[in-house]
């Protein structure tokens, strides 16, 4: 019998499977940040391409009451699991709260926070589809 290579076995692929694991969650957590990015600025990507006011207005609506009604995205939960997954630990909170926050409001996210970056968020997109229409009015 030969003796088996040091990385050879079970251990080796749970080893991949984690890694499998954190990779999925970080490629969440990127998702979530540029989903995040097209729901603050999508508004005025709509100004070069219209068709993209029809994916971004539900997602801007669905930003908003996620801020003003405290509820968790379901990236949040999903990146939470890959990492439990991969071996680490989740977070408690939202994805704001756990990556944008501590920069922004070390004391963290509180309701009224929340009403804040929703109202920011609906006041630029009221703009930016403000500007649009105005756009659209005058035929350019």
């Amino acid at each position: 019998m030969h003796p088996r290579p040091a990385l050879a076995g079970r251990g080796v692929l749970l080893y991949y499977v984690q890694v499998l694991y954190r990779l999925l969650a970080n490629a969440v957590v990127a998702l979530h940040a540029l989903f995040i990015l097209f729901i603050v600025g999508g508004g005025f990507l709509a100004w070069r391409w219209r068709w993209v006011a029809a994916v971004h207005v539900p997602c801007a609506i669905w930003g908003v009451l996620i801020e003003y009604r405290g509820w968790i995205c379901p990236l949040t939960p999903l990146e939470n699991y890959l990492r439990a997954k991969a071996g680490g630990q989740g977070y408690s909170g939202g994805f704001i709260e756990h990556y944008l926050l501590p920069a922004i409001y070390p004391a963290g996210l509180t309701p009224r926070v929340q009403a804040v970056l929703g109202t920011a968020v609906l006041a630029i997109n009221l703009f930016a589809y403000g500007v649009l229409l105005r756009r659209l009015q005058r035929g350019s």
